[in-house]
């Protein structure tokens, strides 16, 4: 019998798993992860940046957890050795119409603390980004690169030190409420026992909380696969660092952007286009089964009511190198179609409501037997710590 199973090998369940026997050892703890390693699926996939908490409202869990997760997470790379580059990055304003757009997203900085930003002018975004094209920009010191595949790897390390439990191989495909404890049920027909699940599942986070609650829950999770490109060896002087857009403030994603990687090497993208399958990396990836179950949600159907432009646009761009190319050049006039190659893709989790919300937040939903974190967008890398202390908090409290 096991005191919390934790679902899910991401950093957000690993972060979790590590901060529950940090601080309380004794207490026995699982961690279940369906393929054969940690960070498979969307950590093991995101650009590998190192938030400030710039864009998100001040006083949002997003917010008050990834200015907090940002400085737990460089004290746990300088402790234990995890290499990082604070190198810091700029948003640039590139028409007229983003410079309110802009000033905005600086004051929202200044209230989540970041009081080393600054407004640069179209001369001073020069002298960081020589190639880039703006009228003005936000320079931002607190942004950083990351592989957050490799701070998986650590936290899983730490947390096995402590007599943690990490078992590969086993997806679950049930949880059966008993009186007093609840059987987690895996593919492989084994059953772990455990008086309380913690729910990290990720892009499959809906689904395992639909087990562990006989109740409908109001939230689906929406598959959005980003696509990059990575540029060729001998245009890297193109970019120094991080480069980003002005985001759509009535849209989800950041835009297409240029980021240098840890190990090397530029990437640019990502786009944002709905997955036909919630593992669903490329273009042609589709399961027809969660495919219908995303189209036929009605908070779903209501986004695409509403952005279906911006929709049609993105896939313009999946499909599009030239499009796709454009959309670049308004940050790089100089960046050439054949200065770019295919590179890796992304899926995201995204959660919608049933009313065709999107959750810009992070959510959290309760029961005796559960605590299911339904919806860890971005910068939930970045805010691991923060996020793994707020969770473990809750499920410690019933201990």
């Amino acid at each position: 019998m096991y005191d919390i199973t934790i679902i899910g090998g991401g950093i957000v369940g690993l972060a979790t798993a590590l901060r529950i026997k940090e601080q309380k050892p004794a207490l026995k703890v699982l961690l279940l992860e369906k393929e054969n390693e940690v960070a498979k699926h969307q950590t093991g996939h995101n650009s590998g940046v190192i938030h400030s908490g710039l864009y998100y409202k001040p006083g949002s869990l997003k917010a008050t957890n990834c200015i907090r997760g940002y400085q737990m997470l460089i004290d746990f790379c300088e402790k234990e050795g995890v290499a990082y580059d604070l190198c810091g990055k700029i948003v640039v304003a590139t028409t007229e119409e983003q410079r309110p757009l802009l000033r905005n997203l600086f004051e929202r900085g200044n209230q989540n603390g970041l009081v080393e930003n600054r407004m640069i002018s179209e001369g001073e975004m020069k002298e960081i980004e020589p190639h880039v094209k703006g009228l003005e920009g936000i320079w931002v010191p607190y942004t950083g690169i990351i592989d957050y595949k490799t701070v998986c790897e650590k936290y899983a390390e730490k947390f096995r030190l402590l007599d943690g439990e990490v078992v590969f191989g086993e997806k679950v495909t049930n949880v059966k409420n008993r009186n007093s404890h609840s059987e987690v049920v895996t593919a492989t027909g084994k059953i772990f026992e455990t008086k309380l699940v913690v729910n990290c599942a990720g892009l499959y986070s809906d689904k395992v909380a639909q087990l562990t609650q006989p109740e409908n829950i109001n939230v689906r999770i929406i598959p959005f696969r980003g696509e990059y490109y990575k540029i060729r060896p001998e245009k890297h002087y193109l970019v120094k660092n991080l480069i980003y857009p002005v985001p759509d403030p009535n849209f989800p994603f950041l835009g297409v952007h240029f980021t240098r990687m840890i190990e090397g090497g530029i990437e640019a993208g990502p786009n944002a286009v709905f997955a036909f399958k919630r593992e669903g990396y490329g273009k042609l990836d589709i399961d027809v089964t969660e495919m219908l179950e995303s189209l036929s949600w009605p908070g779903f159907q209501k986004v695409a009511m509403k952005y279906w432009r911006t929709g049609l646009g993105e896939y313009y761009r999946s499909f599009s190198k030239a499009a796709f190319t454009k959309a670049l050049q308004g940050l790089i006039p100089e960046i050439q179609s054949e200065d770019l190659i295919p590179g890796g893709s992304g899926v995201r989790a995204q959660a919608c409501d049933y009313d065709g919300g999107l959750l810009d937040d992070f959510s959290i939903i309760e029961n005796k037997t559960a605590i299911n974190v339904c919806n860890a967008p971005s910068p939930a890398a970045t805010s691991s710590l923060s996020i793994g202390q707020t969770v473990s908090e809750k499920v410690l409290s019933r201990f």
